[in-house]
């Protein structure tokens, strides 16, 4: 900027920050990793360059190491732009328990903890501060970085940027002066999810129009797929977690009240549910947190607010009561399940009262028209998924842009249901909408076109319309299903603003004066079948792997008991003390010395000298399981 010193860390040419080997001796002493996921070295490779990276790896692949490791072999302080206050103390909690001197500045913190850890990073005894951007993008705190030697800016869950609205996080949008006020400065932004249209928002925004970008593949084929139109949604809810019986699993809901009375329903029926919202007080959230990490066959009943930075591998299901707001977002909390990949399921539940309250959401929002507009087209998008015709992984990857073959392990692929031609039908729909004033609900509709003679359509003499009594043939739920999707295929749309009422788009116009035709899927209701037997001694193992069982089953609570202990002790959720995946490989490699443990995935230098002796101690006691040891170092982070 005119008129300014040039800043600390303002690197002309872009000369290399870090001299060769680096960034694996990092990877290896500090986190306990041999080799790096696939993706994460270009990205660190330009980032130690110099150069702005965009950065989008499915959940679960490694996308923070992408930043953290050229934070610690770059000589200067990492500034990490977090989204949420739980995701930034556990990311710190966990750096700090890998030896990495890291802290974060925020609400949460009471004043005395935010001016110590300011202190510490100015004195240079910080490697990576975190905070939200409303506390970074303020002139004091730009002020003052300006006057350190800050090496990157790594923006963490970047499409915040983009699908958050200026209302909601203006500061988000105000991250783009980062670029000016630290010239020379590479910054990272790094998301889970992110469509062309998000990834193309987010570098002309946060980038200017020039970044690397780095798109891994979205494809998780573990998962299976179901979507089902919204009926009875608790007796489906019930139904769904009675086959997944003894299973980890996360349900989400839309709103704390709701996530509050389903758990509590579950929790009736024999179910180990426990909420998760941001209502919550800390210290409730993060117990059950902890219950969820640790013990086996939890389900937790939560918000959005829960998931981003949770790392247990064996999520069997995400189970969606509602609909979510996104593809982007439906994409990013089904990554939750299956991290082992081993089998896992995502089923969401969706109908028309879902469409209209987020319409309605889209339009509260204090947004302009072009924002609104791209948030009704992602919706848009959405709803096509829910009513894909053909394979619904095919549809979900294409709005990625990744074309993929019909997967086989989807609801459509596996029980495909006939395309019908519904012209006709769709006809006495648009026509009931029509003469009834296009300002009533679907029941109203379905009451006229079955002939029922309500009080409601005696006094409106709705029973005196041409259509009155046309489709008395089909049932009620044949009518809401064939109106749900009239509307996700754009022939109706709902009066979102008010009560739902239904009212006809130009397509459906055209379609009611005999242009264009329009094809149905008939829904499918899934059979009830019997929770599966399950071995109470056994724990599944990651894909292509056998089971866990007997005296390793055994050990492995074991692992999760002592973890939890040592997450209590020290202030911690307990899956940053040890993942899954690192107590896994314990128990499959069975350490008996020092020297071996420091082989096992995970574990670094600072977690060997702080944690090896418990876990050695619990191991030696477990009883001896046939074949073990003799495995070689080769996991990845």
């Amino acid at each position: 900027m005119d008129g300014q010193p040039p800043h600390p860390a303002s690197r002309e040419g872009h000369e290399p920050a870090a001299p060769p080997g680096a960034a694996h001796r990092a990877l290896r002493e500090v986190f306990g990793f041999r080799d790096f996921r696939p993706g994460q070295e270009a990205v660190i490779e330009a980032l130690l360059g110099g150069r702005h990276a965009l950065t989008v790896m499915p959940t679960g692949s490694g996308k923070s190491l992408c930043f953290q490791i050229p934070a610690l072999v770059m000589d200067g302080l990492t500034v990490v732009v977090s989204p949420l206050i739980a995701l930034m103390q556990d990311q710190v909690s966990a750096l700090r328990l890998a030896g990495v001197p890291a802290d974060c500045i925020n609400s949460a913190n009471g004043r005395g903890a935010n001016i110590a850890a300011w202190r510490r990073a100015a004195a240079g005894r910080t490697r990576l501060l975190y905070m939200a951007p409303e506390r970074l993008m303020t002139d004091r705190m730009l002020a003052a970085l300006a006057r350190l030697p800050v090496m990157l800016f790594a923006v963490d869950e970047a499409h915040c940027i983009s699908q958050w609205g200026p209302a909601f996080r203006p500061e988000y949008e105000d991250l783009r002066r980062l670029r000016e006020l630290f010239p020379g400065v590479p910054i990272a932004a790094l998301t889970a999810t992110a469509d062309e249209m998000t990834r193309n928002d987010i570098v002309d925004k946060l980038f200017g129009g020039r970044a690397e970008q780095f798109v891994l593949g979205f494809d998780r084929p573990n998962i299976k797929l179901t979507v089902e139109m919204k009926r009875d949604w608790k007796r489906q809810l019930g139904g769904f977690i009675a086959r997944h019986e003894g299973e980890s699993g996360i349900v989400y809901c839309l709103s704390r009240r709701k996530t509050e009375e389903t758990a509590a329903m579950l929790a009736a029926d024999g179910v180990r549910a426990l909420p998760y919202h941001a209502g919550m007080e800390k210290e409730e959230r993060e117990a059950h947190q902890n219950i969820f990490m640790t013990e086996p066959g939890v389900v937790v009943v939560a918000t959005i607010a829960f998931g981003m930075g949770i790392d247990k591998a064996d999520v069997r299901y995400v189970f969606h009561a509602d609909l979510p707001g996104s593809v982007e977002a439906y994409y990013q909390e089904i990554g939750r399940a299956g991290r082992d990949g081993a089998p896992a399921e995502a089923h969401m539940l969706y109908g028309l009262e879902d469409i209209r309250m987020r319409r309605r959401f889209v339009e509260d929002e204090d947004a302009g028209p072009e924002r609104r507009r791209r948030e009704h087209k992602r919706l848009d998008a959405l709803l096509g998924y829910c009513e894909a015709p053909a394979c619904r992984r095919v549809a979900l990857l294409a709005y990625f842009g990744e074309r993929i073959e019909p997967c086989g392990n989807c609801d459509v692929c596996l029980d495909p249901s006939e395309r019908i031609d519904g012209t006709e039908d769709a006809r006495k729909v648009l026509s009931a909408a029509y003469r009834s004033g296009q300002r009533f609900g679907a029941a109203h509709l379905i009451d006229i076109l079955r002939g029922a003679v309500t009080d409601k359509v005696a006094r409106l003499g709705h029973d005196r319309i041409p259509t009155f009594g046309v489709g008395a043939g089909r049932g009620k739920n044949e009518w809401r299903s064939l109106i749900r999707q009239m509307v996700a295929t754009g022939f109706l749309r709902l009066d979102i603003g008010g009560y739902g009422g239904i009212g006809i788009t130009d397509k459906g116009l055209g379609l009611l004066r005999g242009d264009g035709e329009f094809h149905y899927r008939a829904d499918t209701v899934i059979a009830r079948t019997p929770a599966r037997a399950q071995d109470p001694g056994a724990a599944r193992g990651s894909a292509g792997e056998p089971a866990l069982a007997g005296g390793d089953a055994a050990l492995l609570e074991t692992l999760k008991a002592l973890r939890l202990e040592i997450a209590r002790e020290r202030g911690v959720p307990a899956y940053v003390v040890f993942p899954d995946r690192a107590l896994l490989d314990m128990v499959r490699r069975r350490p008996r010395t020092e020297a071996e443990f420091a082989g096992v995935s995970g574990v670094g230098a600072a977690k060997l000298k702080a944690f090896a002796l418990p876990f050695l101690a619990a191991i030696a006691a477990a009883p001896a399981a046939a074949g073990d040891g003799g495995a070689s170092r080769g996991s990845t982070p």
